[in-house]
């Protein structure tokens, strides 16, 4: 059932934040615990099998993409009509969840399959490595149908306040991933090591199992096909901008990854390393951008801008501490954080000068982040998309091009430069827009 829908536009913006954030945050933390641990125990096997991790990173950020800006326009839809109290549409929408999950699955699967080689060479000339992206990758692609279920059945009981289950699920599938990662890559109790493949079949295990608990919960029943063509322009056109924004990442990463390829294996492994890292801060912070959209699409609908406008400020306040946290970690403790992985000389080298300018910019990165969420939660998908396409491809991957031809070094200053210029236009998006409605 879905809750009292007075609870977001009556409730103080601090006590929202405090009862729907922490299971989620704790949730995706768990998550990145367990991707950690993916690269620990792939690194222990061998160095090619911890590049090809980095190199199959953003076809994983796209799926995610996929399932998580579905649910997030779901989330975003049910959200928008409690706010107009249409109880029923919501439900409606909350239908259609499966079937779009599996029509996303299976066109990603089937695509993923063939272009798999390619993508594979494209990015290394190392036949091992080559063979291990191929391997690793082919296995998440064609049994992805967990994570898409599992990422919009969550959204579907975050918009209705349940964060509990969602946490409960993640935690589950993260545990089983943990759990089956020695023992399906080095082989333990009579099974034969799978190499990097173990890898791959314990995180879709994991994944299924996060699927199976949340399903119980927020399976609806498929509304009226006749309803579909509706549903799925409402549902599209608020989660498109989380899609582009998500996707991007997948494209400015891979863009980042063939730059560094020209130099070394060595520093395509060190950009990996620091997204595995980085997800200690950024998925809280994904977490905290799943609890401001439906808070600012309820009051936005309910005319209570000021509650929007508060919203949005605590978030960035518990942005920026998370951030300043993020900042400190990478400045002072790269060393620490890079051998966790490899002992490799040059990755430590490299990863030593990385890690600390990329921390430089950790601050400005909490404004260019959340103000694309705040224009997706008022429906203004223009504004929010072109902060997520200036980010991610008019300065990420052109910046890190011009700032490689210097050096390897310079490469890194791509970073800091890039969250300061998105975080500026997103600060005269956001005055223009209370101007025009004050």
């Amino acid at each position: 059932m879905i809750p009292d829908s007075t609870f977001y536009g009556t409730e103080k913006i601090n006590r929202i934040i405090l009862k729907i954030a922490p299971p989620v945050m704790l949730a995706q933390l768990i998550q990145a615990l367990y991707n950690i641990v993916d690269s620990f125990f792939v690194g222990r096997f061998s160095e090619s099998g911890l590049t090809a991790l980095s190199i199959i990173y953003p076809l994983q950020l796209l799926m995610i993409a996929l399932g998580v800006g579905t649910g997030v326009g779901i989330n975003t839809a049910i959200a928008y009509y409690m706010g107009l109290g249409k109880d029923k549409r919501a439900k409606d929408i909350a239908g259609i969840a499966a079937p779009l999950a599996v029509v996303l699955w299976v066109l990603f699967a089937a695509v993923c399959w063939f272009v798999m080689p390619a993508y594979a060479r494209m990015s290394t000339d190392s036949q091992q490595v080559t063979k291990d992206v191929v391997t690793y990758g082919r296995i998440v692609c064609i049994f992805s149908f967990g994570l898409f279920a599992e990422s919009v059945w969550s959204k579907i009981l975050q918009a209705r306040g349940d964060m509990k289950t969602p946490m409960t699920a993640q935690i589950i599938g993260a545990v089983i991933n943990i759990i089956l990662d020695p023992i399906l890559i080095f082989g333990m109790s009579g099974i034969k090591p799978f190499g990097i493949a173990g890898a791959a079949i314990a995180t879709v295990v994991g994944q299924i199992a996060a699927a199976l608990v949340v399903m119980k919960k927020a399976y609806s029943k498929s509304p009226a096909l006749r309803k579909y063509p509706f549903i799925i322009k409402k549902v599209y056109s608020l989660g498109i901008p989380n899609i582009l924004m998500q996707s991007a990442y997948t494209f400015y990463i891979l863009g980042l990854n063939l730059i560094l390829s020209t130099f070394c294996d060595q520093a395509v492994t060190v950009l990996g390393l620091y997204y595995k890292w980085q997800t200690f801060f950024f998925i809280p912070m994904g977490a905290m951008q799943t609890c401001m959209v439906p808070v600012i699409s309820y009051n936005f609908a309910a005319q209570r801008l000021d509650r929007c406008k508060t919203t949005f400020k605590t978030g960035l306040l518990w942005g920026f501490s998370l951030m300043f946290a993020g900042t400190l970690c990478f400045v002072f403790m790269p060393q620490i954080l890079l051998s966790v992985f490899s002992s490799d000389p040059l990755v430590l080298e490299i990863g030593n000068t990385a890690f600390k300018i990329i921390g430089i910019g950790y601050i400005p990165l909490t404004t260019s982040l959340l103000f694309p969420v705040f224009f997706q939660a008022l429906g203004q998908a223009i504004k929010s998309s072109a902060l997520t396409i200036v980010r991610t491809v008019l300065l990420f991957v052109p910046l890190g091009y011009l700032f490689s031809r210097i050096g390897l070094g310079w490469f890194w200053l791509t970073f800091p430069v890039t969250e300061i210029l998105t975080s500026l236009l997103g600060l005269y998006f956001y005055r223009q827009f209370f101007k025009n409605y004050s």
